[in-house]
């Protein structure tokens, strides 16, 4: 199969190994990747704070760029982007008056997945042949869980990955406190729920929190620092791809 790549800013610019993890462990299952390089934002952040028509711009170069790749299947590792594509895309083409567009928009998102739910519901893997000898907990993204269903797939993965202890997260279902704008427009009520997210995490006893969103990780990541608790994040694809799998860390 052949799948196109979509990173999404936050591997791009802050943490590709999340992006390398992907293409890694879907080569290795025998599939090619391939990275379209006009990719850019999907535009989440302009439709969450009121910027649809600027928003439409990078809408119309997203669906021309996985266009032109000419591939079976996008995969993202993170189910927050996958998300604004199924479920913003077509609505912004559609608000701009392009109904053009938004069809080409939702042919793309049609193909679009995140990558738990492509391993397990498109190529029907659960066992990818990882090894990850830590104890990890894993935090179930909102927009994974609630806009795209993704249920307990990456829970499926990481069971099956050999020298893994997933221990179960108390409130697993409990939203981080990031939200994007959110963290920073209600920081008080963001770093509150951070803090029970965190608590959470640490009863656990993990060495690793893990999730398939960046953006997540990077909330809970910088709390966990600052207490200096030990426990580091890590992208689900990482685990997957088997990277720190010696013990040395991701």
């Amino acid at each position: 199969m052949r799948i196109a790549l979509f990173a999404t800013c936050l591997a791009d610019a802050l943490f590709p190994p999340a992006a390398i993890a992907t293409v890694e462990l879907l080569e290795r299952l025998g599939h090619e990747v391939a990275f379209p390089p006009g990719q850019t934002c999907c535009g989440q952040m302009h439709v969450n704070t009121g910027y649809l028509r600027e928003a439409t711009a990078v809408v119309r170069n997203h669906v021309e760029v996985f266009e032109a790749a000419d591939c079976d299947a996008v995969v993202a590792p993170s189910g927050s982007c996958v998300g604004s594509v199924r479920h913003q895309h077509a609505m912004v083409a559609r608000r701009a008056g392009d109904e053009e567009l938004a069809a080409r928009a939702e042919a793309i998102a049609a193909r679009t997945y995140e990558l738990s739910e492509f391993l397990v519901d498109v190529l029907g893997v659960e066992d990818v042949g990882a090894y990850y000898p830590h104890r990890v907990t894993y935090h179930p993204t909102c927009h994974s869980l609630r806009m795209l269903g993704v249920g307990d797939k990456p829970l499926r993965l990481l069971r099956h990955v050999r020298g893994l202890t997933l221990l179960e997260l108390p409130e697993a279902e409990s939203c981080c406190g990031f939200g994007g704008t959110f963290a920073l427009k209600n920081s008080d009520t963001s770093t509150a729920m951070l803090t029970d997210k965190m608590t959470n995490i640490l009863d656990t006893g993990a060495e690793v929190c893990s999730a398939g969103d960046s953006s997540c990780l990077m909330h809970i990541g910088g709390g966990l620092s600052r207490l200096r608790s030990g426990v580091r994040t890590v992208h689900l694809a990482e685990i997957l791809a088997g990277r720190g799998g010696n013990g040395t860390g991701a």
